[in-house]
């Protein structure tokens, strides 16, 4: 058992940016039990209306969202976040994160919706 984070794609129409349910998904990048990045998503799933625990329901993931990512990797600001299951952010997931980034604004560019799940 761990964290495992997901950031996935969908051609369907989302009629919101968090909670809902897609069939048609392709996986873009996978994490394993990288705590940091999960507590910067998951304030981010709650500054979009979620309210659910935050563990299997998605956030989508715009431009404004991952530029603000790639500001808080660089400048290490991602929240210290801790979990029964999550294991430690090590430090050294900068180069992985950033690569996410450039995958998900080339997804993005190319007219799918990318969004951020996991499980714990």
């Amino acid at each position: 058992m761990g964290l495992d984070m997901y950031a996935m794609t969908t051609t369907e129409v989302l009629e919101k940016e968090v909670d809902f349910k897609v069939d048609d998904t392709g996986e873009l990048h996978y994490w394993r039990k990288h705590p940091n990045l999960h507590g910067w998503m998951e304030r981010l799933y709650y500054d979009k209306g979620g309210t659910e625990d935050f563990n299997c329901v998605p956030v989508v993931l715009n431009v404004a969202d991952l530029d603000q990512l790639e500001v808080d990797i660089q400048g290490g600001d991602l929240p210290d976040t801790s979990g029964f299951f999550f294991g430690e952010s090590e430090g050294n997931e900068n180069e992985d994160d950033l690569e996410f980034i450039a995958k998900a604004r080339r997804a993005i560019a190319d007219g799918q919706t990318v969004f951020y799940d996991s499980w714990w």
